[in-house]
């Protein structure tokens, strides 16, 4: 299994990034996707998932600036980011497991793989 994630990079406050997530090795319909964040020195935070039926969720800080999705017949995984802040500022991580999680979504414990990581960055 094998997560890859892209589109990282510098912006400022205010604008727009969108990370993608490329899946492979597994059936990636039928698995809960979830993208994470980490910034230095705090601990990994959810961000959003989506699960098969493409119910989404959202953690408060990001609810109406961020939107995840995905496509299954390219087997990848979008965040699109908008409204950045300088606290959005981290290392983000997209995360696959094949049990469901509803509620639990948000605990990276609760997921088996993971990507690499992209950093994102935002400027004041």
């Amino acid at each position: 299994v094998q997560l890859v994630e892209s589109g990282g990079g510098s912006v400022q406050s205010g604008g727009s990034l969108r990370l993608s997530c490329v899946v492979s090795g597994v059936t990636y319909s039928n698995y809960f996707m979830g993208w994470f964040r980490q910034a230095p020195g705090k601990g990994r935070e959810g961000v959003a998932s989506i699960d098969r039926a493409s119910t989404t969720r959202y953690a408060d800080s990001v609810k109406g600036r961020f939107t995840i999705s995905k496509d299954n017949a390219k087997n990848i995984l979008y965040l699109q980011m908008s409204s950045l802040k300088p606290e959005d500022t981290a290392m983000y991580y997209c995360a696959a497991d094949p049990v469901w999680k509803g509620a639990n979504w948000y605990l990276g414990s609760k997921y088996q793989y993971w990507g690499q990581g992209t950093q994102v960055t935002v400027s004041s």
